[in-house]
């Protein structure tokens, strides 16, 4: 492993029936962090000792990623697992409620728990995925069907796939290389740990089919009431696979809602501008 802090405990616990993997730090309140494509808990690193010294920091591996269970029928990656996932961990770790951070699909899916178990999540922070009802909105806009090409093309059978492991996955390190404002962001260790994750048997079909049930749920054609729970969006302005005007008028759909806008930065938020998250993430939390 390329994280070397001592203090950082890898731990498992069974939810849903699946056995997930996860880092944790710190202890007091819950605050549940879930990755994005195509990631693990690693996105979090800068993250993780900071929030310990207020709260129990567990960054969790989606199921399908990493060290976590990778079911593999296609029809085990939809929302309504995922949700089932999250809420088993929390209740599995002797919790009610947790702070509930999401970046990319770990947002979906964090979005999506919160309206459907509100009362589970005290607080609610995504990074770089609209709201459900924003993204579903900006899908019928040439403009973000542009952007979103590569949910079109991770449909097909196989040769996504092959695509990203070829070469020893040197697109995965391009993925975050090559949408990254600050290039020094990522360390060579950094893109060699998501290769290392990604190269896990079965776990690249697994990320893909998140994508490839996309358009069997009802995930992009439904109503969307207020949300009550406090919401942060904090959202880096250069990400070239989900456009800014996506998040305009989520207050609509938020009672509490606040945004932070990071400009000079990619989709990769939370590790491109550590320092400015954590200071964003610490200003809602107080």
């Amino acid at each position: 492993m390329f994280v070397t802090e001592a203090r950082w405990k890898h731990d498992r616990i069974i939810s849903n029936g699946i056995k997930l993997h996860y880092v944790t730090q710190g202890d007091g309140p819950l605050m549940l962090m879930l990755h994005g494509f195509p990631e693990f808990w690693y996105s979090w690193r800068h993250q993780i000792p900071e929030f310990a010294k207020d709260f129990k920091v567990v960054a969790l591996d989606l199921r399908g990623y990493n060290d976590s269970d990778k079911p593999p029928d296609r029809s085990a990656y939809v929302m309504d697992e995922f949700i089932k996932d999250v809420e088993g961990v929390i209740k599995g770790l002797g919790y009610e409620k947790c702070v509930l951070v999401g970046h990319d699909w770990g947002g979906a899916i964090a979005w999506n728990f919160a309206y459907a178990h509100p009362e589970m999540v005290e607080r609610l922070i995504v990074m770089n995925l609209p709201h459900p009802a924003k993204f579903a909105e900006g899908l019928r806009t040439l403009q973000q069907l542009r952007r979103s090409y590569y949910i079109f093309l991770f449909q097909l059978p196989m040769l996504p796939e092959l695509f990203l492991a070829r070469s020893h996955y040197r697109a995965i390190g391009t993925v975050f290389t090559g949408m990254a404002v600050d290039k020094n962001a990522f360390t060579q260790a950094d893109i060699e740990a998501y290769k290392q994750a990604a190269a896990k048997p079965g776990a690249i079909t697994a990320a893909l089919n998140y994508y490839r049930n996309i358009f069997h749920q009802k995930l992009l054609n439904r109503d969307w009431s207020v949300l009550e729970v406090p919401t942060l969006m904090i959202w880096g302005e250069n990400d070239t696979a989900l456009g800014k005007e996506l998040t305009y008028g989520t207050e609509a759909y938020v009672k509490d809602f606040r945004i932070e806008y990071i400009p000079n930065c990619s989709h990769w938020v939370q590790q491109e501008r550590p320092h400015l998250v954590n200071q964003y993430m610490r200003e809602f939390l107080a």
